[in-house]
């Protein structure tokens, strides 16, 4: 399941505190895999069941920044969206995001600095009421000035 608001470009000049954006993605067994193969990071809290199962977590977890990655989506599809500049993140991980969970990631815009074409976007994904993930990110938004 993906649900996605309007992708493309919202520039900064349209840009106003409190705007939000997100999307909803059901993570898969196979985007654990594939995510594992990209970033090579095969622990098997997130592969094999077995030994999940004996971890503090009780099973198998989607890696951290699996998650985290849907909130790069919003940025850079959404809000501000395409011509996007991550300059920055923070991430506390609250909850672990299971095969089969459905994340809802959000970010809002908290402040904008016109003067330096900076951003600075609350950003959270949850699983149901349940938040999993939060933290603060810092872009360099498109602006037409720039076109």
């Amino acid at each position: 399941m993906l649900d996605n608001q309007p992708r493309g470009t919202i520039c900064i000049e349209d840009l106003e505190i409190g705007m939000s954006r997100y999307l909803q993605k059901t993570i898969t067994d196979h985007d654990i895999e594939l995510f594992a193969e990209v970033s090579t990071d095969r622990n098997p809290v997130h592969l094999d069941e077995a030994y999940a199962r004996d971890t503090i977590f009780e099973g198998r977890i989607a890696h951290g920044m699996l998650t985290a990655g849907l909130i790069s989506a919003v940025i850079g599809e959404q809000l501000p969206g395409h011509g996007t500049v991550y300059l920055g993140q923070t991430l506390k991980f609250m909850a672990p995001v299971r095969p089969g969970d459905t994340v809802h990631a959000e970010v809002k815009v908290l402040a904008i600095d016109h003067a330096k074409r900076r951003v600075t976007l609350e950003t959270h994904c949850a699983v149901g009421d349940r938040v999993v993930l939060k933290g603060e990110a810092v872009v360099l938004a498109p602006s037409r000035k720039f076109d």
